[in-house]
């Protein structure tokens, strides 16, 4: 602890982001460039080294919070890189991505702004590869076992590079043209630049992982014949089969998943397109879902010149203080938060109609209504209560050019044919099953990540990933020594 008093003297300054006019007009991430070094040694100092510390219990990572704060504050940046990289294989993902529940059980929070500690971790990442603490490291010998590992989202990519180290011969299968999941396809580049990414994936490349694009196991080569093929093998393919809106009108022409806009953005940016062919621009957007998806498209709209852009929150607006009965610290509580995105909406005046930024809140979609053509015009909601039951004589119309539905994920998508060519058994929710050891009912077939957890965070995610590696590595070798932070029924904080 550098400063014991660090936390009474320094009051929290979070990364400062760009003006609002200036950042719309490009797609680079939404802060200012370079302005968290020169603070982030005092927001170090805040950390007042608990004796118990539950910031590592707020995170599925179990990161080593108050070491690397104490090695921050003191400028010691390959130390706090190796202990950052001890329970995080990338941490320039979450520092960026995640919403930091770590904060939230802060021990600081109980009566104060929490450590800054997601500002904190990325300043790390970023310094690490900046400095060169982040060389490849391949294995010093090969095991001769080969691992598949289907999906490169976060919990993919962390399986892969942790099997791969522990010397076994990994091959990682991604749909997709390019890997990175949902990281490259789904998060705007204002969020994440994709560069980290990049960078990120030569470094496992050198340490020996091999990455097979364009593959969707299931079509393009039988989910049967790779599981014949390798010792074992890990689907990660996360949760992509998206919620409906079961209500009249969704058929209108305009009406489309959030999931179908956002990669059309992307590949934008990636040079695959000159224009989406679903662009905001000059459209009367309304996002229906409260979620960061929704904020990502509520983001990316507005950067593409939408004429006015809603979004539609069915849950009431929560408070700007944590409910102590309710929601306890250090549970990670609902309340009103401001992200970029909605920063922007606010400040530019996207949605004139709404309660706060561009969100409606306790709003309930009844129907879409469309012109002669059959492309949808308007959308019709109601204000609900806390049951989700209408309020008499609430109702409203918003006009509607397109409609982005971000409802959220409810388990792998089927239509590849990877579950049931496998025999894969499944939940009554969607998701893959699983036992204590991430061992579906297929021998050497293993689950992890959304795919069998369900929706969740960039930080479970990773957190899934290094531990079903370490179940992969002992149904292998028999035992294994790599770290296992979670089990597969773990589930965050609540009441």
């Amino acid at each position: 602890m550098a400063d014991p008093k660090g936390f009474m003297t320094t009051p929290r300054q979070d990364w400062p982001r760009r003006p609002v006019a200036e950042r719309v007009q490009d797609w680079d991430e939404v802060y200012v460039p370079g302005a968290l070094l020169p603070i982030i040694n005092k927001q170090a100092d805040r950390c007042m080294d608990c004796g118990i510390p539950f910031c590592h219990d707020a995170c599925p990572l179990g990161n080593l919070i108050p070491e690397w704060n104490d090695l921050v504050s003191r400028d010691d940046w390959r130390q706090a890189a190796d202990r950052l990289h001890a329970t995080n294989n990338f941490p320039e993902f979450t520092g960026r991505l995640c919403p930091a529940p770590c904060e939230a059980g802060c021990v600081l929070a109980i009566n104060q702004p929490a450590v800054t500690i997601k500002n904190v971790e990325v300043a790390i990442a970023d310094q690490a590869w900046e400095l060169g603490f982040t060389p490849p490291r391949p294995p010093d010998r090969l095991s001769g076992r080969t691992v598949a590992v289907i999906g490169s989202g976060p919990t993919g990519l962390a399986a892969a590079q942790q099997l791969t180290r522990a010397g076994h011969t990994v091959a990682v299968y991604e749909k997709d043209d390019r890997l990175g999941g949902l990281m490259r396809y789904g998060i705007p580049e204002f969020k994440m630049e994709k560069h980290h990414l990049d960078r990120r994936l030569e470094q496992m490349r050198a340490e020996g992982t091999k990455f097979r694009t364009s593959t969707a196991v299931g079509q393009d080569v039988g989910a049967a014949e790779l599981r014949a093929r390798y010792d074992a093998v890990v689907i990660a393919t996360g949760a992509t089969a998206w919620r409906e809106l079961p209500v009249p009108g969704r058929e209108l022409v305009g009406i489309q998943q959030a999931m179908e806009y956002l990669p059309l953005s992307n590949r934008v940016r990636e040079g695959d397109l000159e224009s989406s062919p679903m662009s905001a621009a000059g459209k009367h957007v309304v996002i229906v879902g409260g979620g960061d998806t929704g904020a990502d498209c509520l983001g990316t709209a507005v950067r593409e010149g939408a004429a006015s852009v809603t979004q539609l929150d069915i849950y009431a607006q929560p408070g700007a203080e944590r409910d102590e009965d309710a929601e306890p610290w250090p549970t990670y509580p609902k309340i009103y938060r401001l992200s970029a995105a909605h920063e922007e909406a606010r400040d530019l005046e996207t949605a004139p109609a709404a309660d706060a930024d561009a969100r409606l809140f306790a709003a309930s979609t009844l129907r879409f209504t469309g012109d002669e053509s059959g492309h949808v015009r308007s959308l019709h909601l109601v204000e609900v209560d806390a049951a989700r039951r209408p309020r008499p004589d609430t109702g409203r119309t918003l006009p509607a050019d397109l409609v982005l539905l971000a409802l959220g994920f409810s388990g792998p998508d089927r239509e590849d044919g990877l579950v049931d060519q496998l025999g894969l058994a499944m939940e009554t929710r969607g998701t893959i099953t699983r036992d204590a050891g991430f061992a579906t009912n297929v021998p050497g077939v293993f689950a992890a990540g959304d795919a069998a957890r369900g929706q969740s965070l960039i930080v479970w995610a990773i957190a899934e990933g290094r531990a079903v590696a370490a179940a992969v590595d002992r149904y292998l070798t028999g035992s294994s020594r790599l770290p296992a932070p979670i089990g597969p029924y773990d589930r965050p904080m609540t009441v």
